[in-house]
């Protein structure tokens, strides 16, 4: 059997981060002293709508469910990053933890064999999903000659570890025909590290630069055929530190024919800055 499992849901979470994707100087400044370590750290929430593809592996025919139908609970997450600079190099950390679930009896959106179920047909699904995104790279700052913004050239690497769980049980009648109860486990899981390129930086708004817009693009491939990500947003300086909105989109591609086929983070995040 095999279980296809296509799903896009809502996931509602605030975050505890130690740094956020804005770049990690304030809008009036351009560069630092080679001896000075500059740290940036938020504390923002995250509310993507996550989809994707995953091919779950069994015995007997197929069997096909649309997961937004199961997945509308929210375990745990943590959603972080680390910004450090001295001059202008510097290293960049953002992780990504998902811990989400739900289960569900009397389903009716489910396929066998391609076809759609009987009305006397239901299933009962229990769906889980454990998922790690980290992003580590080195940072060169760009000389703008322009205190209205910072240009960060990126290169590192990104890990995507992910492990899909479902128990499934379905039954009923199939014309005059009980159908025998068919039940059973199956998990997924895998991890990949790909290279990525890529750029981030702020250009400050106003005559005292208290706007910005914070920006963030990269793009890698390597055990996966294509990730990238995009960031931009709106954020206003204060005397204490900075408050920004922005729309976070983070794609996975993976080679055809594999369990997880393609995975998709896309929604608006919302943070305060503090720097020292």
């Amino acid at each position: 059997m095999h279980i296809a499992a296509t799903f896009k849901y809502g996931i509602a979470a605030l975050s505890v981060a130690a740094g956020a994707i804005a770049p990690t100087l304030s809008a009036a400044q351009t560069s630092q002293p080679a001896d000075k370590w500059q740290v940036a750290a938020s504390i923002y929430g995250y509310l993507p709508t996550l989809s994707g593809s995953t091919r779950f592996p069994s015995s007997g025919s197929s069997v096909e469910v649309d997961a937004d139908t199961i997945i509308d609970n929210l375990k745990m997450t943590f959603m972080g990053s680390l910004d450090v600079h001295n001059g202008r190099w510097g290293v960049f950390n953002d992780v990504l933890y998902l811990d989400l679930g739900n289960s569900k009896t009397g389903v009716r959106d489910v396929t066998l064999g391609g076809s759609s179920i009987p009305a006397s047909v239901s299933a009962n699904l229990d769906y889980d999903l454990k998922g790690l995104i980290w992003t580590v790279a080195g940072e060169y700052r760009l000389a703008t000659g322009n205190p209205a913004y910072t240009i960060d050239l990126l290169a590192g690497a990104r890990y995507f570890d992910l492990k899909q769980t479902i128990n499934y049980s379905i039954g009923g009648t199939v014309g005059q025909f009980p159908l025998a109860g068919t039940s059973g486990t199956s998990e997924v899981s895998g991890d990949v590290w790909d290279g990525i390129i890529g750029v981030k930086g702020r250009y400050a708004l106003g005559q005292n630069r208290q706007w910005y817009v914070p920006y963030y693009l990269d793009v890698g491939t390597g055990q996966s055929d294509l990730t990238w990500q995009a960031a931009i947003g709106l954020g206003y300086v204060f005397s204490w530190g900075e408050l920004s909105a922005m729309w976070r989109y983070l794609d996975y591609n993976f080679e055809s024919g594999k369990a997880i086929e393609s995975m998709t983070f896309n929604g608006p995040m919302f943070g305060a800055t503090f720097r020292w």
